[in-house]
């Protein structure tokens, strides 16, 4: 043989064996890469080449699949009463990933979860039959809260204080999943939604932080008793009014000029939501042990999963005296979600045990065998149960005869916490109206925990008040949880 077509024969080996060993890479390394890039149409033909499992709430399913007439996707996901339940059930859709729920349990629901295959799914490679989300929502609650919040933009969270269950997650303004489910015209629908200035698709019960306002004097409050700083709620504290903040010569006012805000108790300054003595009172504990007790409250947790993973609500470091001050009315760089605020109050209604909230009960395959059941969440005691007796009594004071009276219900104990936040430069935008309670059925002893904010409304800017705005609706929602 001479010496070119020797070279020429090595050559071609070399470039066989480059074919294979490249072949070999792509289908042992990168195959499963390739099989789960988000651009491979065969994912989605199978994914909804058969019904997908369901999402149940209060015994009924609020999802479904359809057939569909076009394309190579046999199915498409259904809702019922979609803008009801978006902001558990999230969407799941054969053009974008999927949301909420829908997303976290995408291979349950499909039948890809190993959970599901029998040996015989296991031998043959057969898709298995989809399971179900069974959640803790109760339909009845979740419906109350829904129509209270009406044309608002807000969001709203329902909490038994003792098992953690989420009762109810709502967001306003909410959108039809089923919009966003076909291929064929969830494009349109998307370009609506996502240009649309009041954001219907931000979750704002779980995912939307913002100034808690004087709901937050509930954890300072906290603070202060644990810390022994005061005694009890009816012990005077050391507050002039109005309060210089330190190391500024701006001078922090109260809401009501009249209100008997100097040296006031707790209990007094809860009824009448004094900023001063908050104010102070946080200066006074130091921002340490302020933040140490909001983060036993679940703020600065960024792995807050129920199971969707919700927004961080936030209690600021490394800040000046003035700051502090500041943060002990819920505001400078404070935020809180509804989910959190609802945290706060189940936990002083739960003798000072905080129960990890929660949207799912259990996961089953099709058959109805249970593969997980979450149950009731463990507690972990964050305050003393005579802190929370005080605050719960101071709660109901609120409630009974200071600026939370909206919130009043016939044959159930009240407790709650008004908030309005500053919004905007120099209060420039229209204030947020924040309500955060607890209640309990005089004859059942059922109980309940809710927090409520409102965005946006149509009422005039001196109307804006968490009392006028955010407590009816917490009303509404503790009046269908407490029902008997």
């Amino acid at each position: 043989m001479n010496k070119t077509i020797r070279r020429a024969s090595a050559f071609t080996l070399l470039l066989v064996l480059a074919l294979l060993v490249r072949a070999t890479w792509v289908q042992f390394y990168e195959g499963r890469a390739l099989a789960d890039d988000k651009d491979n149409r065969r994912n989605a033909i199978e994914t909804y080449s058969a019904p997908l499992g369901n999402i149940i709430v209060g015994g009924r399913s609020v999802t479904g699949s359809a057939r569909t007439t076009t394309g190579d996707l046999a199915y498409k996901r259904t809702y019922t009463d979609g803008r009801l339940y978006a902001a558990v059930t999230g969407y799941a859709s054969q053009a974008y990933a999927p949301t909420q729920l829908e997303g976290i349990y995408t291979d349950l629901l499909n039948g890809t979860d190993s959970r599901l295959k029998s040996v015989m799914d296991t031998l043959t490679d057969r898709r298995a039959d989809p399971g179900n989300v069974i959640t803790t929502i109760d339909p009845d609650v979740q419906e109350a809260a829904f129509d209270a919040l009406g044309d608002k933009k807000g969001g709203a969270v329902a909490i038994d204080p003792k098992t953690g269950r989420i009762l109810a997650a709502v967001s306003t303004p909410s959108y039809d999943p089923s919009s966003l489910t076909d291929a064929n015209t969830a494009g349109a629908a998307w370009k609506k939604l996502t240009t649309d200035p009041d954001k219907p698709l931000v979750n704002r019960a779980l995912r939307q932080p913002l100034p808690p306002g004087s709901t937050f004097k509930l954890v300072v409050a906290a603070a202060a008793l644990e810390d022994g700083l005061y005694a009890s709620v009816d012990q005077r504290t050391d507050s002039p009014d109005p309060y210089t903040l330190p190391g500024t010569t701006r001078v922090l006012t109260n809401e009501n000029p009249a209100a008997p805000c100097t040296n006031a108790t707790i209990r007094t300054a809860l009824q009448y939501s004094c900023n001063n003595v908050f104010a102070k009172m946080a200066v006074k504990l130091g921002q340490d042990k302020v933040k140490a007790m909001a983060e036993k409250f679940g703020f600065n947790d960024d792995r807050l999963d129920v199971p969707v993973r919700a927004y961080t609500s936030v209690y600021p470091s490394d800040m000046y005296p003035s700051q502090t001050a500041l943060t002990g009315i819920g505001q400078f760089d404070v935020t809180a979600t509804p989910l959190q605020m609802a945290m706060v109050s189940a936990a002083i209604a739960n003798g000072g045990k905080l129960a990890a909230p929660h949207m799912v009960d259990r996961i089953t395959d099709s058959g109805g065998d249970v593969l997980r059941d979450y149950g009731d969440a463990d507690s972990e005691e964050i305050l003393s149960s005579s802190t929370a007796e005080q605050l719960q009594s101071a709660m109901r004071t609120v409630v009974e005869k200071g600026t939370g009276t909206n919130a009043r219900i016939p044959g159930a104990t009240v407790g709650g916490k008004t908030g309005t936040a500053q919004h905007g430069e120099n209060n420039s935008q229209v204030p947020y109206a924040w309500f955060t309670s607890y209640g309990t059925s005089d004859s059942s002893g059922k109980e309940v925990a809710v927090a409520v904010v409102v965005e946006q409304s149509d009422a005039a800017r001196s109307e804006v008040s968490g009392n006028g705005l955010a407590a009816p609706v917490a009303r509404a929602i503790m009046r269908a949880a407490l029902a008997d």
